[in-house]
């Protein structure tokens, strides 16, 4: 399991391969890669800047990594990269992998870090629109709620 934080592109193969190199034990491998949008609300964004406390931001990735393991004992591996800095439309902002010997705890692994990362990573968002305005972007009702279902009882 590994976390990590940079402002440079990453290649989602290599990371693939690198992760499930000498383990025939994977039968699952997910990956997420989530994307810089250049429309939001009807308007066009030029640039998304992503702002963080790199040992506060890195500390809360690699705890929702080990909650993930600990609610998936078969989760065989996972990696997250996160960039920050300036970023335009299409560029690749962050990348999820989970392994596992089945699909489903890959999938449910992969989407629980996600939604986790969306709602608790402490990164500050601002886009930019092509008229020059910028936002800082806050959090959705919808991310909280897809949140909210991995509540344990």
């Amino acid at each position: 399991m590994s976390v990590t934080l940079q402002p440079n592109d990453f290649d989602i193969t290599k990371e693939m391969d690198a992760l499930i190199a000498g383990r025939a034990s994977v039968g699952a491998a997910v990956t997420f890669t989530g994307l810089v949008r250049d429309m939001v609300k009807d308007q066009r964004i030029s640039a998304m800047t992503l702002e963080h406390y790199p040992a506060m931001a890195k500390a809360e990735l690699e705890r929702i990594e080990a909650e993930a393991r600990k609610r998936w004992p078969d989760l065989i591996d996972s990696r997250i990269i996160h960039r920050y800095g300036t970023l335009a439309p299409g560029e690749r902002i962050v990348l999820v992998i989970t392994l596992s010997a089945h699909r489903q705890v890959a999938f449910e692994a992969a989407e629980f870090i996600m939604d986790f990362l969306k709602t608790r990573a402490p990164f500050w968002k601002k886009e930019t629109r092509t008229n020059g305005q910028s936002d800082w972007v806050t959090a959705k009702d919808a991310d909280e709620k897809a949140t909210a279902r991995w509540q344990e009882d």
